[in-house]
């Protein structure tokens, strides 16, 4: 007795369905195909338990998770479950698009391509250019979100859809050609 498939969508609002990742190279790394669709960012996985399996942890749990660190915050999950809606009530006021498809969009945008390491032995040292992983570009974007989004729902909105846009002065935004 197979039912119909059902409509995934965050939140009860935000559907999965016409999602896309621009960038080939992250299409692995931010889990946004429908089979990663979730009603709320609170599966309770254990995406730390192997190497790589973070990649396969909703997107926007990802983002919730960012939020959930930092001393007054640590633990708090419903709470920033709470702030994740809220702030994507606000991305869809200010842009009528898809929240996902904007966090998705600013991920890309805002993640680093390239960092700076350290060569050299005996004293002598130098900095290389070296490409970066797109598991740790996307990592980088979560993380640095946290700084942008944890202090109010309102900078959460402006950061993720200002990031979106590729003519932005978000917070994300200049670490992408930092070197």
């Amino acid at each position: 007795m197979a039912g119909a498939p059902v409509d995934v969508k965050l939140f009860g609002k935000w559907s999965f369905e016409d999602i896309e990742v621009s960038d080939i190279a992250l299409e692995d790394y931010i889990a946004v195909k429908p089979k990663f669709a979730v009603y709320v960012p609170h599966t309770a996985g254990r995406y730390q338990k192997r190497r790589f399996r973070k990649a396969l942890c909703p997107i926007v749990e990802r983002l919730t998770n960012s939020i959930m660190m930092h001393g007054r915050n640590n633990g708090k999950k419903l709470m920033a479950v709470r702030v994740v809606e809220h702030a994507f009530d606000i991305i869809h006021l200010l842009t009528d698009q898809n929240p996902i498809q904007i966090v998705v969009d600013a991920i890309i945008n805002s993640g680093p391509r390239e960092d700076a390491t350290r060569i050299g032995s005996a004293g002598v040292v130098r900095r290389q250019a070296v490409d970066i992983s797109p598991l740790r570009r996307v990592n980088q974007v979560c993380s640095a979100g946290r700084q942008q989004m944890a202090t109010a729902v309102t900078a959460a909105a402006d950061s993720s859809s200002n990031s979106s846009d590729p003519n932005c002065s978000s917070y994300g935004f200049p670490g992408r050609r930092q070197l």
